[in-house]
């Protein structure tokens, strides 16, 4: 499986997104899986759950700042998930879902 990116930008600044095995298996453990948690997402065949959309850009926002920090030997202070729903809510959660989506 390949690593899959994406790219937001947040105040001026720019954020990966990374979904690979590890954001995987964190949205297998909370939700079952993949795909019970894109039907959360997606908003089809209901609302999309705020809770999953957070989690999700979550693991991934954070994900990307892990391998960054490995790759470049620095400490890192993982976003939480109040802070990422401050980030949608400024986006935009139609514009944050898009991303998502077109990461995963």
């Amino acid at each position: 499986m390949k690593d899959i990116n994406g790219e937001i930008e947040y105040k001026g600044k720019k954020y990966k997104l990374v979904f690979d095995l590890n954001v995987m298996e964190k949205i297998q453990d909370e939700f079952g899986t993949i795909d019970k948690w894109a039907d959360l997402t997606s908003g089809k065949d209901q609302e999309p759950s705020a809770k999953a959309i957070k989690f999700g850009f979550t693991e991934m926002l954070n994900e990307a700042l892990e391998i960054e920090a490995e790759e470049n030997g620095l400490e890192i202070k993982p976003f939480t998930l109040n802070q990422v729903g401050r980030m949608i809510t400024e986006i935009g959660l139609e514009n944050m879902n898009k991303v998502m989506q077109e990461t995963i």
